[in-house]
């Protein structure tokens, strides 16, 4: 399908979707580095930053490791991008001298991965959020602290031709679309929605 915005906003928002089919070849570091520089100046509350990153490229010596938490149909795909991040967010923070809940840390790291995934797309690389992984295990095998929460694995790569994916993803090898805001934008309460204009009329 074709997107198209319904109100005026940069491209980048709208060009941004998650493709499964990639080409698997090497990601540069300086990307990486912007990508994750990038996701550095996320907001947080009170300047907390409880993003965490493990990053693991393909052919490396993690990368089979990282592949076994998937889900075999999302293996059947992730296996062909470039790199595999896990984002972790750290449920306790610093203030005053004692350490208490971080009632914000997925939020926070939420907006960090934004940021990653738009500055990646800027240099001309996808993206793919994953949740279908093993979480136990990537705790047990990585040595995650309980204090960090496993969010998401990202799978990183350039664009692939169709032919590259396993036949099982073609059908939605595509960008979707989005809910109208009066699905989701609300005045006060939920049950009033905050503009009446155009075609976001309720």
């Amino acid at each position: 399908m074709t997107r198209a915005a319904d109100h005026p906003v940069d491209p980048l928002f709208v060009d941004r979707w998650s493709p499964r089919s990639f080409t698997g070849e090497a990601v540069p570091e300086t990307v990486l580095k912007s990508a994750f520089e990038a996701a550095r100046w996320a907001p947080s509350a009170q300047n907390a930053q409880p993003w965490r990153f493990l990053v693991t490229q393909r052919g490396d010596a993690w990368w089979d490791t990282y592949l076994g938490f998937l889900m075999p149909r999302n293996r059947l795909w992730a296996a062909q991008a470039s790199a595999l991040v896990l984002i972790l967010s750290r449920r306790s923070v610093e203030r005053r001298g004692e350490i208490v809940e971080n009632t914000s840390h997925r939020f926070d790291a939420g907006a960090a991965w934004a940021n990653f995934a738009h500055q990646a797309l800027l240099l001309g690389w996808h993206t793919h959020g994953i949740g279908g992984f093993d979480r136990g295990s990537a705790r047990a095998r990585l040595a995650i602290p309980d204090d960090f929460a496993i969010e998401a694995i990202i799978a990183l790569g350039r664009r692939g031709d169709l032919h590259e994916l396993d036949p099982e993803f073609h059908s939605t090898e595509a960008p979707n679309g989005r809910r109208p805001l009066d699905e989701f934008v609300f005045s006060g309460t939920l049950d009033v929605p905050a503009f009446t204009d155009g075609r976001n009329a309720a």
